[in-house]
């Protein structure tokens, strides 16, 4: 007997409904990917015309060959590894420390310090003021400014704050009992426990330097500094407004849209990518330290 035989029709109609709304919100969740992919191999025509669907039409790899021609999209590229890699580490660098000292009971004001953290999960400064801060401290058009600014999350901070709670007390008074110090209990016993917590938080701060937009585009002014998304930004405006440029499209294999779908592809590759191997540390990492027996 299989395992829907035991359950009855009302809830076989359930299970079904369900398997149904999860797989509308899959494909609506896809398309989009489908689309762009789909359309960056496309001619230009076709795309301009609106022809397409799930597939390229009158397939060409125009699109690709005139962005990855461009000097330009290759510097953004490499900025945008730079903020990422650099981001991400420095993040790291300033959460697991102070995500462990806010799980110490014996931490002076630990209260206070982490009604402080989960504040800023609400409130901030604003647009203004934070802009004002960078530039006084000197951070404006640099690499540097960039990678320090958006260091440190307040959620990424309780999230590993939690899993460092969660670890059994024991583990800590074994470590001691050694004669390890502070430093040691954190490197030689939480780390190696905190591989999915971990984990978890670096592909939070993947994902959130590789797309990073709005704030790049304020305070880098040096184009030679600009990352990916903001490349792209700068590109749709160009060959929008270049009249020029529009004229020549006429007989192009390219539009556009097709350069702009190419890069948007060639941007989430290495997302896709990295993702697959952290994934089986996500489910694991964001439930570890949720639940306390």
């Amino acid at each position: 007997m299989t395992n829907m035989n035991l359950y009855s029709r009302n809830d076989k109609m359930f299970v079904y409904l369900n398997m149904f709304l999860v797989g509308v919100f899959t494909l609506s969740t896809l398309y989009p990917f489908i689309y762009i992919a789909a359309l960056s191999f496309s001619s230009g025509f076709e795309a301009r015309a609106g022809n397409v669907v799930l597939t390229p039409v009158d397939a060409t790899i125009a699109a690709y060959k005139q962005v990855l021609s461009e000097p330009a999209f290759w510097r953004s590229y490499l900025n945008t590894f730079i903020y990422t890699i650099g981001g991400t580490l420095m993040s790291l660098a300033f959460i697991i420390p102070g995500a462990y000292a806010l799980s110490r009971p014996q931490l002076y004001g630990r209260r206070f310090w982490n009604l402080m953290v989960a504040f800023t999960m609400w409130f901030n400064a604003g647009l203004i003021p934070f802009f004002l801060n960078m530039r006084d401290l000197g951070l404006l058009d640099s690499y540097f400014g960039i990678i320090i600014g958006f260091a440190v999350n307040g959620f990424n901070v309780i999230l590993m704050r939690n899993f460092f709670e969660g670890v059994p007390s024991s583990f800590e008074e074994a470590a001691r009992m050694d004669g390890a110090n502070e430093f040691q209990v954190l490197w030689k016993v939480y780390m190696p426990l905190a591989k999915p917590a971990i984990a978890t938080i670096a592909l939070f701060c993947i994902v959130s330097r590789w797309n990073g937009f709005f704030w790049a585009m304020v305070l880098l002014q040096d184009q030679e500094k600009v990352p990916l998304q903001v490349y792209l930004r700068h590109t749709i405006a160009k060959l929008s407004d270049d009249q020029e440029f529009s004229v020549t499209l006429i007989d192009a294999p390219y539009s556009v849209e097709t350069v702009t779908a190419a890069i948007i592809v060639c941007s989430i590759i290495p997302v896709l990518l990295v993702y697959p191997f952290l994934q089986k540390y996500f489910n694991k990492g964001i439930m570890l330290g949720g639940v306390k027996e």
